[in-house]
């Protein structure tokens, strides 16, 4: 199957072109002692093609984008780097220092994504104003939006310069698929890709029935692959979904980056659909 042989990608509405699964650093940057590590992990990713890097302010206070600027030295320009802004950093005098913080400690001029890490007190105005500031300075070059439901997308999109939002990241997977009721399609409507975090639901540990479930087994050992591949590969599926899992071992590393080339068949992707049905309601956003 020649598809199978083709890494998948996602289109930014600028037509900018991404892996359909990048690298997340949740939980990055807490322990001296795994550093050498980490960089190691992110540094194999994007030499195996999974060039776009998801890292945030909040993430050890900074300590995943300093493991994020060591492992992106040297290729920052082969690298798609995404970072995250703490909502009470979201107005417009704190967002400009929180962004130079990050680009600080990211060791780069720019950030190629800048997201609004999840609601907070501040006005979706002032965060714009604060986006759009920023990347007429160029130390952004896009912005988007994490862990927003279809409501505050709405509000979001009826602002002047709202339309420019690139992504909402929120968490997605086989076993969370909330969004499909009414954010998702909104979202594709308007041609807003989204970028899954937790897309193996941290490992399973989040729902431990993802990655131990019989058909997620059955359908792993009948391809000859791991159940964590089957899961990525079926977030993605659509062809506008990004997913960032995020690996530290280097076997899983390689497993992640080889799940873009693993495509579900219809008959998988109905057996899955069977035993992790979309919801038939409105259901509140999944956050951790």
């Amino acid at each position: 199957m020649n598809q199978d042989q083709i890494a998948r990608t996602v289109q930014l509405p600028d037509g900018t072109t991404l892996p359909a699964i990048g690298q997340g650093t949740w939980y990055m940057g807490e322990k001296d002692s795994s550093r050498t590590k980490e960089v190691r992990a992110l540094r194999d990713g994007i030499e195996l093609g999974m060039t776009l890097i998801d890292t945030a302010e909040m993430y050890a206070e900074g300590g995943a984008e300093e493991v994020t600027g060591e492992a992106i030295e040297g290729c920052r320009d082969d690298v798609f780097l995404v970072s995250k802004v703490y909502p009470h950093h979201a107005d417009r005098q704190q967002m400009i220092t929180a962004c130079e913080n990050s680009l600080q400690r990211l060791g780069t001029d720019r950030i190629d994504l800048y997201l609004l890490h999840w609601r907070g007190r501040v006005p979706l105005e002032e965060t714009v104003e604060a986006m759009e500031q920023l990347k007429q300075a160029g130390k952004i070059l896009r912005w988007g939006v994490s862990n927003l439901d279809t409501d505050d997308m709405q509000e979001l999109w009826n602002l002047p310069g709202g339309k420019h939002c690139a992504v909402n990241q929120v968490l997605y997977h086989a076993a969370s698929r909330g969004i499909e009721y009414d954010l998702l399609p909104w979202l594709r409507e308007r041609h807003v890709p989204v970028m899954a975090y937790c897309p193996l639901a941290q490992g399973g540990r989040l729902r431990k029935e993802l990655l131990e479930h019989p058909v997620i087994q059955e359908i792993a050992e009948a391809r000859n692959v791991t159940t964590s591949q089957i899961a990525l590969s079926w977030v993605i599926r659509e062809g506008d979904v990004i997913a960032i899992p995020k690996a530290v071992q280097l076997e899983h590393v390689a497993d992640n980056a080889a799940a873009m080339n693993l495509v579900l068949t219809p008959e998988e992707e109905v057996r899955l659909n069977e035993v992790f049905p979309a919801p038939q309601r409105k259901v509140p956003l999944d956050i951790v």
